[in-house]
């Protein structure tokens, strides 16, 4: 089993090297319940049984969607793909309309659902997607198949030996899964990924990891339909981590304390909320401790790795950590030592201060359609360096396009769009992936990315604005919950900022400000607007005076991916944005 060359040898693997009590944890009623690896391994070969006698055959394609990260899904996975069958994972939050594209796209004969409010969705287009045969479900749902149904099928092994023969007939090269990408504008594409685009990714990735193998802990909770999330799951099944599923991402906090994780994933948001929530914590301290905190972060804000600042400074560092840091690690569950990053750049100040906290956040670079890790940092052998995306993996050859573009050539570039040949010949390009972004690999080999290629525009002046770098400098701001730069063709800079309205009622009340109870009355005051205004003002110096924000309107709705203005990624969505805001835009620029 040293050859891992198919998804489906993950579980395998660990059985041989570290079998695990608890490879796959789930709470159901208020209490975790553990599956083993031999488990796991027993109920996916009764899924495959199960699915062969409900006529599965190689190549059809099963959609899984579930609002939360669980056990099941992990089972349905490997047994689907054992089947020479393919996953097609699916974000529960998009629109009806999207789930019927998805479903007929993808040709999905089954759906396997978690919960009555995905069913609900599925079932009001059930009779627009002709190929769909059944909807099962994880949990209890009136009306509708359980997936036990499934696993009776497949409980008589006598078919078990047709389940080995369509393991075996199993190429890496072959197509494992079709993944929707959240895009930001227009339909979401269909990502072919084959088995050996994952599997090079997860090993690739394994040497940058620094797990002690078969005595990990881990707290999963990003969407596992996202190709990020679901290869650190295959990374966490190669080294032998127990995988805990958190129950809701409102839950993370509590799952945390209660699971005492060594490692969990992240997005920057997340992070960013972590992060101010300890800091709203110590803002609340007084006297000599409100002094040590605020000591401590200032401490943090100047960390540099492999002790660049000196001996003076990391002994104070080692006395801010017994004093203050550990604190924050307790507060995390008291075990966390790694957060992985990605699907977004990571401010500096955060990667600095959990660093300097001994919670290192290792930053990423991919997309879904490399599999998706590109780059990442390591802490080890100096391969951490802060405000880049780490070094290039061993095996992924990475090259800047004269425009600046980032261009990647591996073996864990896709195969393609399904069904969309025009779209795959504009991407790949010479045996090489055009990514989109817009990069630099430095001296010593670190990645930075600074751009997105396609979100870069010109004012009327003829100026390059690149919206992302200034977005994320102003979110820094604790006023700032959101934020989008516009101004194609216009003749300066300007956003709409969506404030963090629980953070500037605090503000008011010690403020004694009276700025009104609503979302409408906060954004229309004008002492939060002078305030947001002075944010916008400091944080502008760090840019040339062409691209700094000029003008901003503020917007009182809470941008959200069930909303619709956000990805699943938390990325915003552009069109719609403008499209939402037309007057705002209007009362920036005037009419054209």
């Amino acid at each position: 089993m040293n050859n891992i060359t198919r998804l489906f040898d993950f579980p395998y693997y660990q059985l041989e090297k570290h079998k695990l009590p608890n490879s796959l944890v789930t709470k159901y009623d208020g209490k975790w319940v553990k599956t083993s690896t031999q488990e796991y391994i027993d109920q996916s070969n009764t899924i495959s049984r199960g699915l062969l006698r409900l006529g599965v055959k190689k190549d059809d394609r099963i959609a899984v969607i579930s609002s939360s990260n669980r056990t099941e899904w992990n089972i349905m996975d490997i047994g689907i793909l054992q089947l020479a069958a393919q996953n097609v994972p699916v974000y529960p939050t998009i629109s009806e309309e999207d789930y019927e594209y998805i479903l007929n796209h993808s040709g999905a004969i089954y759906c396997f659902i978690s919960d009555k409010t995905v069913y609900d969705k599925i079932n009001a287009i059930r009779n627009n997607v002709p190929k769909l045969k059944e909807i099962y479900a994880f949990e209890d749902i009136q009306g509708c198949k359980s997936w036990k149904e499934i696993l009776d099928l497949g409980k008589d092994d006598s078919n078990q030996q047709e389940v080995e023969t369509l393991k075996d007939s199993i190429n890496t090269e072959d197509l494992a899964t079709i993944i929707y990408t959240s895009g930001t504008t227009g339909r979401p594409k269909g990502v072919m990924l084959s088995h050996q685009n994952i599997v090079s990714d997860v090993l690739m990735s394994a040497e940058r990891v620094p797990f002690e193998a078969g005595k990990s802990v881990a707290l999963s909770f990003l969407p596992v339909c996202h190709i990020y999330e679901r290869m650190i799951l295959y990374l966490y099944q190669y080294y032998g981590v127990a995988i805990y599923f958190a129950e809701s991402i409102e839950k993370v906090s509590d799952n945390l304390k209660e699971v005492q994780p060594h490692v969990i994933t992240a997005v920057p948001r997340l992070l960013e909320k972590v992060y101010d929530k300890i800091y709203a914590k110590g803002a609340d301290l007084t006297g000599i401790k409100k002094k040590l905190f605020f000591w401590a972060i200032e401490l943090g804000l100047q960390y540099e790795p492999y002790g660049a600042n000196g001996a003076w400074y990391e002994f104070k560092l080692s006395i801010a950590r017994k004093l203050i840091f550990s604190k924050w690690k307790e507060g995390l569950g008291g075990n966390l030592g790694l957060m992985v990053s990605g699907s977004a750049a990571i401010q500096p100040r955060l990667a600095r201060v959990f660093a300097a906290a001994e919670i290192p956040v290792m930053e990423g670079y991919g997309l879904t359609e490399t599999s998706p890790v590109i780059a990442v940092n390591d802490m080890r052998n100096h391969g951490f360096k802060i405000g880049t995306v780490g070094k290039v993996l061993n095996g992924v050859e990475v090259k800047i396009a004269e425009d600046g573009e980032i261009l990647c050539k591996g073996p864990n570039v896709m195969l393609g769009y399904l069904n969309d040949k025009e779209k795959t010949d504009e991407v790949l390009k010479d045996g090489y992936f055009c990514t989109g972004d817009i990069g630099e690999v430095d001296k010593d080999g670190f990645l930075k990315i600074t751009d997105r290629k396609k979100e870069m525009f010109k004012t009327s002046g003829g100026k390059y604005i690149a919206p992302q770098m200034l977005e994320n400098a102003m979110k820094q701001s604790r006023f700032i919950e959101q934020i989008m730069v516009i101004g194609d063709g216009e003749k300066m800079p300007a956003a709409f900022i969506q404030p963090d309205f629980d953070f500037v009622k605090q503000w008011a009340s010690r403020k004694h400000l009276n700025i009104g109870t609503t979302n409408e009355e906060i954004v229309g005051n004008k002492e939060v607007n002078q305030r947001v205004q002075e944010e916008v003002d400091g944080l502008n110096q760090k840019f040339g005076h062409w691209e700094q924000i000029k003008k901003f309107e503020l917007t009182p709705d809470v941008w959200s991916v069930d909303s619709g203005q956000l990805t699943p990624t938390l990325k915003p969505k552009r069109k719609v944005i403008k499209e939402m805001y037309k007057d705002l835009y209007t009362k920036i620029y005037g009419t054209n």
